[in-house]
């Protein structure tokens, strides 16, 4: 017992010892630095120190640290032997639940893994993958890269001819069902897990338990399900995952509905058990406002029998003769006006859109393609003789908003679908037949304020604008509402980046830099500034909305700042899709594609892949697909709006 003691006394002394170590400062240090670099606060570093309590330090100081690493190496080290040999020297691997927005390209350069071994470990992966989907990966990686997206258990795969060992994390519970109709509600269920579990949407679900979308989901509390069969069960989880298949496929269904009665200007709905307000008004795409403005009633509750007037919307086009699409591209060659200025970049996309044309063709899809040139801004009326608007399918073009709202009225009886891609103003949102491609703004702005509202810890944060400053005003804002009491600072220049100042030791701090500006020479100045105060104090961290030529030539200074910076278009040149396209494009032009025609190959495949023989291409823009370079997830900017693309690449440089 004595010996015993013994040796548990001196393993505790030389654990407590191996818990704390020396660092020398040299020059650069700061106490914020290597605090940070030792994983504890300032305030623990100075009582460590209470000679340098002023914060002030000289280079050649040694410092008393602690080091959660080498208490943990030493813990590590002392476990006994027979566990360490437990441990077999195999590559564990793990699964992640894939979720909305994710991408093989996205999983790729998230987990530090390449296509081809993502591949080998899911040889069932496809570009088309569905959101609940169950990825394996190593499991270092997830732990690693994961973040919230951690391990899960999930269904069994068929094993890739590898040899593995998958570790589970988080174990799943057992649905249990009761009475064959009914289920009790378990810890982590939600209502993803449980639709797919039974093989039910959503709605259906709301519809068996009426008031269930209102209270939630409870532990223990019994609910009725009802199974699908099994042919229709994959079809039925497709469409509860995603809630942006609900706004768009609404109109169709609802028109159909046999409690469903067709008015001059609108058409009446009987309310049925388990309908909710909201379910109302995504089933027929319209918004509360317009609901409750036709129905004052509704302002004392909704019930089952009420009598609704709904808005009419406008008819989904319909294909009017023949099995061929017939596809219009409107594009700005000038040669009637003999005007060059946009010609090359015509050019450019219709070589990418014959390749797309011809792809498709070879899949035995049915086509009818006319070219329009559609000259300038000026003469562009001229060119729409050229359309018959009752044996058209499909316009992709023009370029320029005022043209693309002179196909909107000239078409405006047929509700022809028509493609803008590089056209995108507010004043276009209210079209229901447009389709915009490119992404604004906003949404860019957006996703940096998620960005820095992840790694936002009071620092303070510096915003380049251009001279508009709408960009940078929208980010201030949007930051002001998701963090708390945000000190941010718009600025002209990337110049005027300075670091910040500890109030306590009167140190360097970091500070946050955001680029508001697409201006390749403030890209420029922005990647030098960031580059150099990356250099004076650690922990920086940089963002810009913009994509700027300077960042692929600075990646490692860059990523000292962990530039997170965004691209509407990015070519994966590790995917199997992307090469085959590249190489096709090459040996049919013998050149790589210019900016032009990756924009022309991406929207028309785009659209040709989300046609059907009906020409009933509204049906399938619930779908998020990336072409060559361009991610396209499309949302309805309103009710009864255009579709909008609000896909993009995040590129991010890890130090």
């Amino acid at each position: 017992m004595i010996k015993r003691f013994f040796i548990l006394s001196s393993l505790c002394m030389v654990l407590g010892v191996s818990a704390q170590k020396s660092h020398t400062v040299v020059q650069g240090d700061n106490p914020y630095n290597i605090a940070k670099k030792y994983g504890i606060t300032v305030d623990e570093l100075l009582k460590l120190n209470p000679k340098h309590k002023d914060g002030k330090l000289a280079i050649g100081d040694v410092l008393t640290v602690k080091s959660e690493k080498t208490a943990t190496t030493a813990a590590a080290k002392s476990a006994p032997a027979e566990k360490a040999a437990a441990s077999p020297n195999t590559s564990s691997l793990g699964k992640i639940v894939l979720q909305p927005k994710q991408t093989i390209y996205g999983i790729t350069k998230q987990y530090r893994i390449s296509e081809t071994d993502l591949r080998k470990l899911n040889p069932e992966l496809d570009s088309h993958m569905k959101i609940g989907d169950e990825i394996t990966l190593p499991l270092a990686s997830i732990k690693k890269y994961g973040g919230t997206q951690q391990a899960v258990t999930g269904e069994k795969h068929a094993e890739p001819p590898v040899e593995k060992n998958i570790t589970t994390i988080t174990p799943t519970t057992t649905p249990t069902a009761v009475e064959g109709e009914s289920y009790v509600i378990q810890s982590k269920d939600n209502y993803y897990r449980i639709t797919k579990q039974f093989g039910i949407s959503q709605q259906d679900l709301y519809a068996l338990n009426p008031g269930l979308e209102e209270k939630g989901l409870k532990p223990g509390d019994t609910i009725k399900i009802k199974r699908a069969s099994t042919s229709g069960s994959n079809d039925t989880v497709s469409e509860s995952s995603n809630p942006k298949a609900k706004m768009d496929s609404g109109n169709e269904k609802s028109s159909t509905a046999s409690n469903v009665a067709v008015g001059d200007d609108y058409v009446t709905y009987t309310v049925q058990q388990g309908d909710t307000v909201f379910s109302i008004v995504n089933k027929f795409g319209v918004s509360i406002d317009e609901l409750i403005a036709l129905n004052p009633e509704l302002s004392h509750g909704l019930k089952t029998g009420m009598v609704l007037k709904i808005k009419k919307q406008d008819a989904a086009y319909i294909k009017k003769n023949g099995d061929a699409l017939s596809v219009i591209l409107m594009l700005p060659f000038g040669y009637s006006t003999n005007e060059t200025q946009y010609r090359g970049m015509a050019l450019d996309f219709l070589t990418g859109a014959k390749l797309a044309i011809e792809r498709n063709a070879r899949g035995g899809q049915k086509l009818d393609i006319k070219i329009v040139d559609s000259g300038n801004e000026a003469s562009f009326k001229n060119s729409l003789t050229q359309i018959n608007p009752d044996n058209t399918d499909l316009i992709i073009g023009p370029f320029f908003k005022s043209n693309v709202i002179d196909v909107l009225d000239f078409t405006k009886n047929q509700k022809i679908p028509i493609v803008a891609p590089f056209a995108n103003s507010p004043e276009l949102y209210n079209y229901s037949n447009l389709i915009i491609v490119e992404t604004n703004n906003n949404t860019y702005a957006d996703k940096i304020v998620e960005e820095v509202k992840a790694v936002y810890s009071d620092q303070k944060i510096y915003i380049v604008a251009d001279a508009k400053k709408e960009d940078a005003n929208y980010i201030k804002a949007g930051l002001e509402k998701a963090v708390k009491n945000p000190n941010i600072i718009i600025v002209n220049s990337s110049a005027d980046i300075q670091p910040d100042q500890n109030m306590m030791t009167g140190q360097s701090a970091p500070v946050i830099a955001i680029l508001a500006n697409d201006d390749n020479a403030a890209g420029d100045a922005f990647a030098n500034r960031v580059a150099a105060m990356s250099k004076e104090v650690q922990g920086m961290k940089a963002f810009s909305m913009f994509y700027s030529p300077t960042f692929e030539k600075k990646v490692d200074e860059l990523s000292q700042a962990s530039l997170v910076y965004l691209m509407d278009r990015k070519i994966n040149t590790d995917g199997s899709f992307e090469k085959e396209i590249l190489a096709a494009y090459k040996s049919k032009y013998c050149k790589t594609p210019p900016k032009y025609a990756i924009v022309g190959f991406d929207v028309v495949n785009d659209m040709l892949t989300r046609e059907n023989k009906k020409g009933e291409i509204f049906k399938q823009m619930n779908k998020v697909q990336t072409q060559l370079a361009t991610k396209f997830e499309f949302v309805k900017s309103k009710a009864n709006g255009a579709y909008v693309n609000t896909g993009y690449r995040v590129i991010r440089l890890v130090p």
